[in-house]
């Protein structure tokens, strides 16, 4: 949560903010013998308030399914003789504009004798009903924002991304080495607090 917040994607609300407020539950899981994330922050967007309802009861639309079917990527994926395999890290990498970010408040304190604050998110939080769609969408989005300049990374990251995940090819190293060169340019202008990592390896 500190990292959130030094990083700016958790902003102190102060007492005049009078924008409709909602506040998310969260906790945390530990994973010990995860090597990169030993614990994880888990947000409920389905935890009821006094209302009785939840937000994800009040986000009606949660996005349709706009990602390719992940038997048409594996299929594609074993017709190329070099393997592009690429994991993009977008948790909370893709902002929402207020007054949007005051429905996801959350109390925090950096420890148990200091009083609670409540803070709002501006970045899309995972737990919540259109998540997903709105990652996927941002990713699908700038493809088409940079096709003039990255065609062929635009191609591929809308036919082969399954989520975060991407799984392709080409038929030379040359090839596969252009298509990492492309995706890695095309995602540093968008997603700079991304983690994107891409490993090339032949098949035969």
């Amino acid at each position: 949560m500190q990292e959130y917040i030094s990083l700016g994607r958790m902003l102190l609300v102060t007492n005049n903010q009078t924008k409709p407020q909602f506040h998310l539950p969260h906790h945390w899981v530990e994973k010990p013998d995860s090597k990169s994330t030993k614990l994880r922050i888990v947000f409920d967007g389905s935890a009821k308030s006094t209302s009785g309802a939840s937000l994800n009861d009040l986000l009606l639309l949660a996005g349709p399914p706009i990602q390719p079917k992940i038997f048409n990527i594996l299929l594609r994926f074993r017709l190329f003789k070099v393997a592009v395999c690429a994991d993009i890290k977008m948790h909370r990498c893709v902002r929402i504009t207020p007054p949007d970010q005051f429905l996801q408040c959350i109390l925090w304190r950096e420890n148990p004798r200091a009083r609670n604050k409540t803070y709002s998110s501006d970045t899309v939080t995972y737990g919540t009903k259109p998540a997903a769609f709105l990652a996927i969408h941002t990713m699908q989005q700038l493809t088409y924002n940079e096709e003039h300049n990255f065609p062929l990374a635009a191609k591929i990251i809308r036919l082969d991304f399954y989520v975060d995940d991407l799984i392709s090819g080409g038929d030379s190293i040359e090839e596969a080495s252009k298509i990492r060169h492309q995706k890695i340019q095309v995602t540093w202008r968008y997603l700079r607090l991304a983690t994107f990592s891409v490993q090339v390896q032949r098949f035969y």
